[in-house]
């Protein structure tokens, strides 16, 4: 019997691909619906096991891939919002999650792919709303999913009848018959239907879409259920080359969250595989038949319902794998510790929050960058208190004038980081709420640099004065002082708006502005009376009226991050 080979292949690229594809729209779909409850979840991963473990399934169940989790996590770990511990609860939690694709992949509703594909383009092409434009994405990537699997069910259907592919896949099995006739258990066999699973998985990078073909496999009957199930354990592991590639590059925490992953479930693989038909029995008993015993003949109808006792055996494998690792959360935490050690190495300059591995999900890389701005402002604080120690300490240490040198080259960083990282965040197919909040954040951004390049100013100021042996006089450093702290509590108020994203800071912002406004004037006024008394040089003049106005431009840079806070500009 002639194999079109060619034909077959085609079939199974095209139909891998188009299933990728709309994995791909149902979790970006999803990301974009549920951003904000995303960011809620991922922040409420406490030290609590169940919590962390609870989280990693919802986030996972609602963008519909454990990879795209697992890189999540690294990237947090790596930025220091979320701990080893805490991390591999997160990930445990995430292998269930994941087995919800399964479930959707097993419904019986593969020749509805094209109507769903079809109905979802024309709304998300001629609907102008976009909360339904997104689940549109969402319904697209499942139209997408179940017709990539009838692509790939067409492509391997000439496989059943083909005695040569059926003896090939025959010799995957963890069950053989011995010299007398006899069904064996063989160790060897689920090992090698578990490395192919891996392999496969590995290279694809989506358990999703070797889960699916495995379960394709199976209904036509060219796998059995046992040897399913050895590929499904398998797959398990090849999806944690994801988060592998995600720590290449990271610190020494996100590598150990990526090879806590990976030997979780490299060990939920072996003890499970050593106990493997005990398992199937137990397995038995629930969907009515024993897979052991289960002859292939016809396929699926001496299988029931063999996709979802596939995704029944999935689900089962990862939440009975929590259930033993979980109480040994902490002991997996300080053994991947010892297998991975700190080492000391000189690391370039970078932003805390930042990382590439974000871009995969903008909702919540938005929150990062926004962790960023929020860094900014603080370091703005930070700096004008070491200027007001400069002022009003003449034998303060040279330390706290190199401090401020050092923040405003920080700041400089930040800002350039922040242009970069958002405008490819941006430049996706990105949700309307996530395009305002990044074009906020690129303006606060550069408010916050430019705030810094005045504090610098102003120390600069007082520097010259030193180095030309010229002192404010005590009535004018007093003003100087006054001034400053009025404008230290307004950048507080404005940081403070910032953090609990304040719409509503506007009137208040432009109230306490205009006063400092004023309080700048008559210190200038004052300043220019002891001019006229001859209290000051040229030179000091001024020196000093650059410091009060730069007084006031940090204020109007503040007041502009308010504006932009309240969707003004």
């Amino acid at each position: 019997m002639s194999l079109d080979i060619t034909k077959i292949l085609f079939h199974l690229c095209g139909g891998l691909g188009i299933f990728l594809l709309g994995m791909k729209n149902i979790s970006e779909g999803m990301q974009a619906i549920a951003g904000r409850r995303l960011r809620s979840l991922i922040s409420a991963v406490t030290n609590n096991r169940f919590v962390a473990c609870g989280v990693g399934t919802l986030v996972t169940s609602i963008i519909q891939s454990s990879s795209v989790t697992t890189v999540i996590v690294v990237s947090m770990v790596s930025a220091g919002l979320m701990t080893l511990v805490q991390a591999i609860g997160v990930i445990m939690g995430a292998n269930i999650g994941t087995t919800i694709t399964g479930w959707i992949v097993s419904m019986p509703i593969g020749k509805w792919g094209l109507p769903i594909l079809g109905i979802s383009a024309l709304v998300y092409l001629f609907s102008k709303n976009e909360r339904i434009r997104y689940t549109a994405t969402m319904f697209l990537g499942l139209g997408m999913i179940f017709f990539g699997l009838e692509l790939m069910k067409d492509g391997l259907s000439p496989l059943q009848d083909h005695p040569a592919f059926k003896t090939w896949f025959s010799k995957f099995t963890p069950f053989v018959y011995d010299d007398a006739n006899i069904m064996q258990f063989s160790l060897w066999g689920l090992w090698k239907c578990i490395l192919a699973g891996a392999i496969l998985t590995g290279i694809i990078q989506s358990s999703s879409a070797t889960i699916a073909i495995t379960q394709t496999l199976a209904a036509m009957g060219l796998i059995s259920l046992p040897t399913a199930i050895g590929l499904v354990l398998g797959e398990n592991i090849g999806t944690t080359i994801t988060a592998q590639l995600a720590s290449i590059g990271a610190g020494v925490n996100a590598k150990r969250a990526a090879w806590s992953h990976t030997f979780f479930n490299i060990l939920g693989a072996v003890w499970i595989s050593l106990l493997f038909p005990y398992y199937l029995k137990i397995l038995g008993v629930i969907i009515g038949y024993d897979p052991i015993t289960a002859v292939i003949d016809t396929g699926e109808s001496m299988f029931p319902h063999i996709r979802q006792n596939i995704a029944l055996a999935h689900t089962c494998f990862n939440v009975v794998n929590v259930v033993v690792f979980l109480p040994l959360l902490r002991p997996l935490a300080s053994l991947v510790e010892k297998i991975v050690p700190a080492r000391k190495v000189v690391e370039t300059p970078h932003l805390r929050y930042l990382d590439i591995r974000m871009l995969k999900t903008p909702t919540l890389g938005i929150q990062q960058s926004g962790n960023e701005i929020l860094r900014m402002a603080v370091r703005t604080e930070s700096m004008l208190d070491s200027v007001r120690r400069v002022f009003e300490d003449i034998n303060h240490p040279r330390s706290e004038e190199e401090k401020v040198f050092d923040d405003e080259l920080a700041m400089d960083l930040a800002q350039k980081e922040i242009i970069e990282y958002l405008s490819q965040l941006l430049a996706d197919d990105v949700s309307h709420e996530v395009m305002d909040t990044g074009r906020k954040q690129l303006r606060m951004a550069d408010e916050y640099e430019s705030i810094a390049d005045y504090i610098t100013a102003i120390l600069k100021l007082k520097l010259k004065l030193r180095d030309s042996n010229l002192e404010i006089t005590s009535d004018g450093l007093r003003e100087i002082l006054d001034l400053h702290d009025h404008v230290m509590v307004y950048l507080r108020m404005i940081n403070d708006a910032v953090r609990r994203e304040d719409t509503e800071i506007i009137p208040q912002a432009m109230q306490k502005g205009n006063a400092i406004t004023h309080l700048m004037k008559e210190y200038r006024a004052h300043h220019l009376s002891r001019v006229e008394e001859g209290q000051a040089t040229p030179l000091k003049s001024l020196i000093y009226t650059d410091m009060l106005n730069a007084y006031r431009r940090i204020k109007d840079h503040a007041l502009n991050i308010a504006e932009v806070l309240g969707g003004e500009k």
